[in-house]
């Protein structure tokens, strides 16, 4: 019995080895070559995982990956497109705000939003979607906080100017922006414009003054403030454009780092150009949130006016600004059946003639001359655009 036993297991143990002997004849063909490339394939694919999420990694925490995402989804057409759609609803909130409820505070409500403008971009920052800058060494700090200044300037003077002048003189006070922008590009940038967009651009301011200025009512103040505001607009939408342009500043990033300049300026400005009573203003719930939703849409017209200076330039952010006015002047006679006159429709479509002139213009430039848009270029290392400020009738 012991040595039936001692057979048995000698039998197992033959069949183990024999078993163990099939295998490896097995690998040493084909089968062994087969378990290699396996175990290569799944190295091939963490490694392809690894550089996927490195890839991510850097669009997401990089200033040049954030600029190539702001370029690759948010065009021309797509910016101009979310800035037109944004300012016309801040226009009805605005005017809720001023009319109905009664706010007479317009730098005090400019503040507002750039504040609100600030916590939200804070909690951004918080949950890691904003952007990122590009290193401090690339932008000196005196650039950002000269247009933190200005941008402050041209916000609380345009509201401040509306408050004091007639809209006819208002609307005059922007077309003169136009100018000031060819003057101050070619004396800052040696920027030229060809002559033809010169004719085309004055068709289109004589167009919209005819269409949209139809008194001319202000008082001394009120001129003052107007003329005083007009090249600070100029220049910060000059400022914006180029920063962004020729940097990897994306516009969060760009109003992360320049907005609390704003509100320190809009700050010292409200004493000085705001009446007394702001404390006393009733603030119920009505009006805490209406005033609430004008600084979330004040917001979205800081980010989307950003966003369109960085896809185009400062004159045809300009242009657009003139298409809305134009915009909504003819949806109230066509929609709304108000009369605005014979001569302020014929001055919209001369002035819609002329847009169309100037686009056509910009479009043919960029092919003849063999240029890509600005948006399409590769930023550089370092670079120096109106952040669009909160106005009654409209943004920059």
């Amino acid at each position: 019995m012991m040595k039936l036993r001692w057979w048995r297991v000698d039998a197992s143990e033959v069949a183990a080895v024999t078993a163990m002997g099939v295998w490896e004849a097995v690998l040493a063909g084909g089968g062994r070559r087969f378990l290699k490339r396996k175990d290569s394939d799944a190295g091939e694919t963490g490694r392809a995982l690894e550089e996927l999420r490195s890839s991510l990694y850097n669009e997401m925490h990089s200033s040049e990956g954030a600029k190539r995402q702001q370029q690759r989804f948010c065009g021309p057409s797509v910016a101009l497109t979310f800035n037109f759609a944004v300012a016309v609803g801040i226009i009805m909130a605005n005017k809720m705000v001023m009319g109905s409820v009664g706010f007479k505070f317009p730098i005090a409500l400019s503040l507002i939003h750039y504040a609100v403008a600030f916590v939200l971009m804070a909690i951004l920052k918080t949950m890691s979607m904003l952007p990122v800058a590009p290193p401090s060494k690339s932008t000196p700090f005196s650039s950002l906080f000269a247009l933190g200044a200005v941008m402050s300037l041209s916000t609380g003077l345009a509201n401040v100017s509306l408050k004091h002048n007639s809209v006819g003189f208002y609307q005059m006070a922007k077309i003169a922006v136009t100018p000031t922008i060819v003057v101050a590009e070619f004396m800052i940038f040696q920027k030229r414009v060809s002559s033809q967009k010169v004719i085309t651009l004055a068709i289109v301011s004589f167009g919209v003054a005819v269409a949209t200025v139809t008194d001319l009512e202000f008082n001394f103040f009120g001129a003052v403030v107007a003329l005083a505001w007009i090249v600070p607009s100029a220049v910060n939408k000059i400022l914006w454009s180029n920063l962004q342009q020729s940097g990897n500043w994306t516009a969060l990033a760009l109003m992360w780092k320049t907005t609390p300049v704003t509100i320190f300026f809009l700050l010292a400005l409200m004493p000085l150009l705001d009446p007394p009573g702001l404390l006393l203003f009733d603030w119920n719930f009505r009006n805490s949130l209406a005033i609430i939703i004008s600084a979330l849409f004040g917001f979205l017209l800081q980010w989307s006016g950003a966003l369109a200076l960085g896809a185009t330039s400062a004159l045809s952010h300009v242009v657009l600004g003139q298409f809305k006015t134009i915009v909504i002047m003819l949806s109230g006679y066509l929609i709304f059946s108000s009369d605005p006159g014979i001569t302020s429709i014929c001055g919209a479509i001369v002035a819609l003639g002329g847009m169309s002139v100037y686009t056509y213009l910009g479009l043919k430039e960029s092919t003849t001359t063999g240029k890509k848009p600005p948006l399409a270029q590769k930023p550089k290392a370092a670079g120096d655009g109106e952040k669009p400020g909160l106005e009654h009738e409209d943004s920059v």
